[in-house]
């Protein structure tokens, strides 16, 4: 699918009647459901989906739920479980074929590592799953994003990747390309709450944004942020590099949501989409 019409794709099948201040609904693996809980006008509810805490958010005097779908996740009715046994809301998820990419890379290590490389990834990975899971009660500053770097989707989310030949997880983030050097900034308000130097991500940065929101930037040349920094929406955190498994100088980014990667594009304005599809 060209960028294009993968960008006008995500504005035609999001919903029509979208608060200006949340993240487009979309629900499908790898998307985002919003439901609506209880008027504003009382405290915020609390809801958990596959037992994890789920971001409630305001929008149009409503409490609404606003609920990352895992790309495992499969097609049919989901059960959203209420706090304070307050039950549960039913929800549809509609399938989603993602395209398949076929990546050759010269460096074999990053198809199939050797054992020293795989502690190195099972540190990353522990290191990784903490950083996603992080609950934060506080709400995030903003749910639409700034692009964290000028440049052109080169990879959407959600392909089904072969290294190789060899299958391998689905893309869980949107590759942008950009010159390498380019700063690279926050899309939103947070806390850094890791960096490091990962195998196969490269320089990385997780910014905890709040309530289970979460991004990672990853194939960094630098990192300008030190974990515990409290850091604003547009401020440069890091540089666009080729570190980790890449074939060119690119940032590649991934938005969790209740511990669940979901596509970026969707908490980003239709003026975003625009710049990523190159007009």
């Amino acid at each position: 699918m060209k960028l294009l019409n993968y960008a006008l794709a995500l504005l035609l099948l999001s919903s029509p009647l979208q608060a200006a201040d949340l993240p487009r609904a979309l629900a499908v693996p790898g998307g985002i459901a919003i439901l609506p809980l209880a008027p504003a006008d009382g405290p915020a509810p609390s809801a958990h989906f596959n037992d994890k805490p789920v971001m409630v958010r305001e929008a149009d005097g409503w409490w609404r739920a606003v609920i990352g779908l895992p790309l495992t996740t499969q097609p049919g009715m989901q059960r959203l479980r209420l706090g304070g046994g307050e039950g549960e809301l039913s929800f549809e998820v509609s399938d989603k074929q993602y395209a398949e990419q076929h990546i050759t890379l010269s460096n074999k290590r990053y198809v199939t590592p050797e054992k020293m490389d795989m502690e190195h990834i099972r540190r990353d990975q522990a290191r990784s799953r903490a950083a996603f899971r992080l609950w934060r009660e506080d709400s995030p500053e903003q749910t639409r994003f700034l692009l964290p770097v000028e440049g052109i989707m080169s990879g959407p989310f959600g392909k089904r990747r072969f290294f190789n030949g060899q299958p391998r997880k689905p893309h869980s983030g949107l590759d942008i390309a950009a010159p390498e050097g380019t700063p690279v900034k926050a899309p939103t308000g947070g806390r850094i709450v890791e960096t490091g130097d990962y195998f196969f991500n490269g320089k990385t940065v997780f910014i905890d944004h709040g309530q289970g929101l979460v991004s990672m930037l990853c194939h960094l040349s630098r990192i300008d942020v030190e974990v515990g920094d409290v850091i604003e929406r547009g401020q440069v955190v890091a540089a666009v590099g080729k570190t980790g498994r890449v074939t060119g100088a690119h940032l590649h980014w991934s938005v969790s949501l209740n511990d669940a990667r979901v596509d970026p594009a969707l908490f980003l304005a239709e003026e975003s989409l625009a710049l990523l599809a190159g007009n």
